[in-house]
């Protein structure tokens, strides 16, 4: 899929009026219809199943809260054929809606800006409820999974659910990740895919809890690790090219500690650096092949060589804790690495960007070039002749909108406000914008003390 991009100098951007949410529309019988009729092939490639746990307690015209793990489109295509029979909105990115709002409005699409506070979109969703009686769709993770597993969950959701005040229904999925993985360039492959739709939340529910017990709630429903999951359903992915694109998530390597130098082919993944190997297998474990020898040997895991230091970072002693045949371990010990980068005030990004602006539905305008700085102080943009400054707290967000091949273009990370969005495409392609959202939400972690996120979330 692209977008519509229109060349245009940046202080002419600038000076155009920021978009503004409009009243949601009322979702028509036809587009329902459409969607589940574009959808059917593809649910049927995949062996589509589903089943159903206590949704007899929801009525048929009753508005609820529908909440979705979210780990490629075939996620909306199993929506939109389970319930083409009950009107609902979907809560979407603004950048979906760019050259083609009248659409997205059609079928039920209500803009939201990612990781900003977006008070119009909670406006939005009350009037869909309320006065539209329609059922919201929402993904609360609000991108993809990069690694296969759960991304982090704004404390804000337990206290929508108390606005909202209706039942809260969970979507989650078996085998979309693995059909069409973002880091594999969403390319299908050959994986049956399985949803389970259970009633979570009474309004019943939601009035006796707090915030904090309706956000346990969620965090338990989002944990989940796609690549445990295969490797214990005995799932196998086949296809050759299961491997192409791992480095975006694997980016540093466990054995010498080199980043930016990961590269992947076909089922492997390998280190430009020290020629560190590893296969993809079939079941999903990452099995390392000795560069020396060319035997197999087992991927290095829970305490088998604790004498090792990755790099300039030694960590013998947090060795026995990751078990790096899982891709999800591998992710969570890059995680570890880049918070203590954090910890240490040796985490710092200086990069050249390509620059993409988003401020309305008609275009995405692309306004030239800069510079981004990711430090402890935040993000800092600077470009455009010298037009363009911005400046982003640590402390502005819990996560960051990042993708891989945005609209067809390249990874991108982006930053800004509810009146304007900063889509940065760093020039060096071996820089990893997985890192840059892992950065942002250590930080952001270390900038809002423990005991203020505890008072927000007991409330």
């Amino acid at each position: 899929m692209k977008i519509k991009l229109v060349q245009k100098n940046y202080k002419e951007v600038a000076q155009t009026p920021a978009y503004k949410n409009k009243t949601p529309r009322k979702q028509r019988v036809f587009w329902r219809f459409l969607m589940k009729t574009l959808s059917a092939k593809d649910l049927k490639d995949c062996n589509f199943t589903y089943e159903f746990d206590g949704m007899e307690k929801l009525g048929k015209d009753e508005p609820c809260l529908f909440l979705m793990n979210h780990s490629s489109f075939t996620d909306l295509e199993i929506f939109s054929t389970l319930f083409s029979d009950r009107q609902y909105h979907i809560v979407m990115t603004l950048d979906g809606f760019v050259g083609k709002e009248w659409l997205m409005r059609s079928l039920g699409c209500i803009p939201a800006r990612k990781f900003i506070t977006d008070m119009p979109l909670v406006k939005d969703i009350v009037y869909c409820l309320k006065d539209l009686g329609s059922s919201v769709l929402m993904y609360p993770e609000a991108s993809y999974s990069f690694d296969g597993t759960a991304t982090a969950l704004p404390s804000s959701v337990g206290k929508c659910l108390k606005l909202f005040n209706v039942p809260v229904v969970m979507i989650t999925t078996e085998g979309a990740f693995h059909r069409d993985p973002l880091y594999n360039g969403l390319r299908k492959r050959d994986v049956a895919v399985k949803a389970t739709v259970k009633y979570l939340l009474s309004v019943d529910d939601i009035k006796s809890k707090s915030v904090k017990e309706l956000n346990e709630i969620l965090k338990k429903e989002f944990s989940f690790d796609h690549w445990r999951w295969q490797r214990e359903s005995g799932i196998k992915v086949t296809e050759p090219f299961r491997a192409e694109g791992l480095e975006r998530v694997l980016y540093k390597c466990p054995v010498c500690g080199k980043e930016r130098v990961m590269r992947s082919s076909g089922f492997e993944i390998a280190c430009g650096s020290c020629g560190a190997t590893w296969e993809l297998e079939e079941d999903g474990a990452l099995v390392r092949k000795d560069a020396e020898t060319g035997e197999d040997t087992a991927s290095v895991s829970t305490g088998e060589r604790e004498d090792v230091a990755y790099g300039d970072l030694a960590v013998a002693d947090k060795y026995d804790a990751y078990d790096f045949s899982y891709v999800s371990d591998w992710y969570r010990w890059e995680r570890d690495m880049v918070k203590k980068e954090i910890a240490e005030g040796k985490y710092y990004l200086d990069i050249p960007v390509d620059i993409v602006v988003v401020k309305d539905t008609k275009a995405a305008y692309q306004v030239g070039e800069g510079r981004l700085v990711h430090s402890l102080n935040g993000f800092e943009l600077t470009g455009c002749g010298g037009e363009l400054e911005y400046h982003q707290s640590a402390k502005n967000s819990y996560s960051l909108y990042a993708d891989y091949f945005w609209y067809e273009i390249g990874d991108m990370v982006s930053i800004g406000t509810m009146d304007i969005q900063y889509y940065c495409f760093p020039k060096d392609k071996s820089v990893n914008v997985a890192k840059v959202r892992l950065a942002t939400e250590e930080m952001y972690k270390l900038s809002i003390p423990e005991r203020l996120r505890a008072s927000e979330e007991a409330m």
